[in-house]
């Protein structure tokens, strides 16, 4: 007990403010990377390596096990290499958001006001018929590879046109549609679901169809607007950076949106996030409802 209080007596005399810099330098990154990494796959597998190199050490510590010891010590380094292997869509991911910081969005604020507009009466008219669709809106990073998979149109935002691609039974409705420099691209795109496992659900949905999952994995490789009209509830959602706020009336959408296209990504980060802590999603309430 002597010994203890010995070590932490010395710990505290060259305790300095340097110290406690650089305790809360190791405290932000644990704190941002988990962060990052909460409700993804590599989350699970952070915790079970987690546990397996604790229990490891701990039994490696307390038992006398001097060949179990040389194999342990030999081999963390490598595991420690295999880390970026692990997590590498994670990192790809946060790359490409530290990347885009200051790129300016393809779309002016001009012409994003009059996309925006056409889009918004266009959601208004479908969740009220309850026609589902999906709206992707092209920012710094180019959706070249996914236009591709559609048809593509180049044509000017209209509510009709708009209203008209996702009209069901239509040809192009299957999908979604991609606007970018202020023109409706491409329609009928086909667009990566989320990996995520763990996802945040809006007010009254147990689980999320494949508009939502779509929408949400478009935001998680780029940093895309995805807005998304359920088809059996008539809800309007809006999917960014990986994370969909749900339940939002047009006036709502009509503010996220322009926050994100018609400002820089740092500002309209910091908009749209003040902006959409109001409508976080809230836990699944009893009712079976899917969009």
């Amino acid at each position: 007990m002597q010994t203890l209080v010995d070590n932490l007596a010395l710990i505290l005399e060259r305790f300095t403010w340097a110290s406690l810099l650089d305790i809360l330098l190791v405290a932000i990154i644990f704190y941002i990377t988990l962060t990052w990494l909460q409700g993804t796959r590599g989350m699970a597998i952070l915790r079970g390596v987690l546990l397996v190199v604790m229990g490891l050490g701990l039994l490696t510590n307390l038992l006398e096990l001097p060949a179990f010891s040389w194999l342990w010590n030999t081999a963390l380094p490598a595991l420690l290499l295999a880390i970026p292997v692990i997590f590498a869509p994670e990192l790809r991911q946060a790359l490409e958001r530290v990347g885009r910081l200051g790129a300016q969005p393809s779309t002016r604020r001009a012409v994003a006001g009059q996309v925006v507009q056409a889009t918004v009466e266009a959601i208004t008219s479908m969740a009220e018929a309850r026609i589902g669709a999906l709206i992707v809106f092209e920012r710094t990073t180019s959706l070249g590879d996914y236009i591709q998979t559609g048809v593509l149109l180049d044509a000017l935002a209209s509510p009709e046109l708009i209203i008209q691609i996702f009209y069901p039974n239509t040809p192009l409705h299957d999908g979604a549609l991609i606007i970018g420099r202020g023109r409706l691209q491409a329609a009928a795109c086909v667009l990566p679901l989320t990996s995520t496992t763990e996802l945040p659900l809006p007010d009254g949905v147990r689980r999320l169809g494949l508009r939502h999952r779509a929408a949400i994995g478009i935001t998680e490789v780029s940093d895309a607007l995805a807005v998304v009209v359920s088809e059996e509830t008539g809800r309007i959602s809006v999917a960014r950076d990986g994370y969909l706020i749900g339940d939002l009336n047009p006036e709502q959408v009509r503010k996220l949106l322009l926050a994100g296209l018609a400002s820089s990504p740092i500002r309209a980060w910091f908009r749209a996030w003040r902006f959409a802590s109001w409508w976080r999603p809230a836990p699944p309430s009893p009712r079976d409802e899917t969009p």
